[in-house]
């Protein structure tokens, strides 16, 4: 499975809670830089990050991904966006949560968000 990180750096226990909850190794992280540019359009530029990433129309739909978001939620809702155009479906996600009472400050995987089995459960409330 790999990894797209369009956030802050991942600790290698982060990627052991990661294949602890779904049970696949993790081959790769790929580290995107997600700042932008907050005085041109959005659209582009985080459709110029997933280019760079050089995936095929192919690997898009059938790679293992998990997505870390960028931080700052526009950034967040166009990437989700463009990876269902590409993916044909929402990819996970994970959720990071800060450690209590920890110094210096560490985060910890919470959860790994299953946005497609949100989609498809929400929809039955059409």
């Amino acid at each position: 499975m790999r990894i797209l990180n369009f956030a802050h750096p991942l600790t290698e226990q982060n990627l052991r809670e990661i294949e602890a909850l779904t049970g696949l190794p993790v081959k790769d992280v790929a580290e995107i830089p997600s700042q932008i540019d907050p005085l041109e359009p959005l659209a582009p530029q985080i459709e110029t990050l997933l280019d760079g990433l050089g995936f095929t129309a192919r690997q898009w739909q059938t790679e293992p991904l998990i997505i870390n978001l960028p931080s700052l939620n526009y950034s967040a809702a166009v990437l989700l966006a463009l990876l269902h155009g590409r993916m044909g479906h929402f990819p996970p996600v994970l959720r990071l949560r800060s450690v209590p009472v920890s110094l210096p400050p560490r985060f910890e995987v919470a959860e790994i968000i299953n946005l497609q089995a949100i989609r498809e459960r929400t929809r039955r409330k059409r």
